[in-house]
């Protein structure tokens, strides 16, 4: 995995919708576990609304981070296709879990609005390569 602050630098470049903010607070707030963070950023931004965004290959482990259940009843999620993973995260114990809550596509552009548990899967054009071949191709030719 590249370093904290490569990811950070490269999901400010690609972030280029102006109500999405991408900062390194979860550095700056000493908590171990995603559930932790996500208690203490809202209960410091009350009147902002949050969106959890990760990649189909978290889902499939989803259920064995702390307290996964409460993730899902705490803020809604966007879970972003991932090859070759997204098969077996759709069909595995959390989105089976929390299948009922599972949003169509349509509802997507507004996910904040939803009261949690709500989630959606969104499909994305598949890159062939890996994050490693990607991440190795953007060190050799930088886009800078």
């Amino acid at each position: 995995m590249a370093p904290f602050e490569d990811r950070l630098a490269h999901a400010q470049g690609v972030a280029r919708d102006p109500r999405i903010r991408v900062t390194d607070i979860e550095t700056r707030l000493d908590t171990r576990f995603t559930i932790d963070s996500m208690h203490r950023i809202q209960t410091s931004f009350p009147e902002k609304q949050f969106v959890w965004i990760m990649g189909a290959d978290n889902l499939i482990q989803f259920p064995q981070w702390k307290d996964w259940q409460k993730l899902f009843a705490t803020v809604p999620i966007a879970v972003f296709d991932r090859a070759p993973y997204s098969v077996q995260a759709l069909a595995g114990k959390a989105a089976q879990v929390f299948a009922r809550s599972r949003l169509t596509t349509q509802h997507a552009r507004k996910l904040a609005d939803f009261t949690p548990p709500a989630w959606t899967f969104f499909r994305t054009p598949l890159h062939p390569a890996t994050a490693t071949e990607i991440r190795a191709i953007r060190n050799i030719f930088p886009s800078n």
